[in-house]
């Protein structure tokens, strides 16, 4: 019988080679769609009925090829306007790995699409027009991934076939974005010229481009090294639901609910509750009905405890020795993504992981210029699209990973009290660029913490 060690040995090592998530960003027609597209049909990942769908919709528009970016341009305002509204989410599988795909948009309003996208990506391909080149709508989607940790960043330098397949076209464009990247700290960035529309350097390698001995695009994706180092990651569980049946069959049962953020829980381990800082010894934990020895992120779990301990939705397990440090006085790095802005003094409220507590924005320290990564210092608000840093005091103590070690506990959403709309995205920590330390100052008027 296996024993539950090799099985999270064996769950481990699969999920870390047949899947990646990955998305596409770049300015408003590049190809990202008709990317897409292409992968989808030349994988063979396309069904029948939606070809079909998608040719009769290029006849009627006067095309005599199929548009292969209606595979993914669902939305009837997308494909009226040729482009790229929502995040479009495709599930596609070869032989060698199964993919999850966000496609999102390129217009500028948009951007706040492309963070929903590249949050949980680890990889992100980035399209160019070789005609262009790198763009500032290029150099924002390359901020955000960095901002986001994606580890693994792909060039798509598109539409060759429209500067004859030129070699200096496609190196100068890969040199400039391969430098402006590396300056934001994105690890690792490989540059592939391609044809979307015709096909080359997609799927299949190009006979127009004799120069480049690279990977195609799906081959780079179906071998590129993904890391789901699920036992090396700070162990974190998020309360969710409070389980207490009070039944005749089940009278003291006390379950915590929610989904394993990051790591593995072990029966016997003692935790810590944050942020009340009081700690217990797990004595139980059930899956699917049953008892279990261990469990480990993603899976949705109860966890019992052999205290009975005053824990409500929002607090956090975490292994004694392994806890983040709590505190009501955040730094982080902010990806606005509201059309009302974000200025100091406002009043917001701070959702992280299952916790949502009142909070006032102290301090904007800097905004972060795109062009040359400068830091324009003290702005007084972030308006739509604007990356900067900010500095929240939070009514209640949270227990906040740096974004670095965690992308899940170390993020967080500011949202609009008024009317829940979501104002900015938020990582907490050092972002790539170095920001000086700013005093926070304090606010007068109401919500005063």
């Amino acid at each position: 019988m296996t024993s539950t060690t090799e099985q999270f040995a064996e769950f481990a090592d699969v999920s870390a080679t047949t899947l990646l998530r990955f998305a596409t960003a770049g300015s408003v027609d590049d190809g990202k769609s008709t990317l897409v597209g292409r992968l989808l049909h030349d994988s063979k990942s396309v069904l029948t009925d939606q070809l079909e769908a998608v040719e009769a919709a290029s006849i009627k528009r006067g095309q005599e090829a199929p548009d292969l970016a209606l595979l993914t341009d669902g939305l009837r305002a997308e494909r009226e306007q040729g482009i790229t509204i929502d995040v479009a989410y495709r599930y596609f599988a070869t032989a060698r790995r199964r993919f999850i795909l966000a496609d999102t948009p390129g217009h500028v309003q948009y951007t706040r699409n492309m963070v929903t996208g590249a949050s949980t990506a680890e990889l992100a391909v980035v399209l160019v027009d070789a005609r262009n080149g790198v763009v500032e709508q290029t150099r924002r989607h390359a901020a955000v991934a960095a901002l986001l940790r994606v580890p693994h960043v792909v060039l798509a330098v598109n539409k060759m076939d429209l500067v004859d397949y030129q070699e200096p076209v496609f190196a100068a464009i890969a040199e400039e974005f391969t430098t402006y990247a590396s300056e934001l700290g994105v690890p690792e960035i490989t540059a592939i010229p391609i044809s979307a529309l015709a096909g080359d350097n997609v799927v299949e390698p190009s006979a127009n481009m004799d120069w480049y001995g690279g990977p195609t695009v799906l081959e780079h994706l179906e071998t590129v090294p993904v890391s789901h180092d699920l036992t090396g990651c700070h162990a974190r569980f998020p309360v969710q639901y409070v389980i207490r049946p009070q039944t005749a069959e089940h009278p003291d049962y006390r379950g915590y609910a929610g989904q394993i953020a990051a790591g593995a829980f072990r029966v016997g381990e003692q935790i810590t509750v944050l942020p009340s800082g009081k700690t217990s010894t797990i004595s139980g934990i059930d899956a699917l009905g049953e008892s279990v020895d261990i469990a480990w992120a993603p899976q949705s779990v109860t966890i019992r405890l052999a205290d009975d301990i005053d824990i409500s939705r929002g607090d956090l397990l975490a292994p004694v020795g392994d806890a983040p440090a709590t505190s009501q006085d955040i730094e982080a790095t902010v990806c606005h993504v509201a059309d009302q802005s974000l200025a100091v003094g406002q009043r917001v409220l701070l959702k992280h992981t299952t916790r949502t507590v009142k909070a006032i924005v102290k301090e904007i320290p800097s905004r972060l210029t795109l062009d040359d990564l400068s830091q324009h210092p003290n702005p007084g608000q972030l308006v739509a699209n604007d990356i900067g840093r900010v500095v929240v005091r939070t009514a209640e103590p949270l227990a906040l990973d740096a974004y670095a070690d965690s992308r899940r506990t170390g993020s967080f959403l500011l949202i609009d009290p008024a009317d829940g709309t979501t104002l900015a995205a938020g990582m907490a920590g050092e972002s790539f660029a170095t920001t000086k330390a700013v005093a926070v100052v304090e606010d007068e008027e109401g919500w005063d913490f």
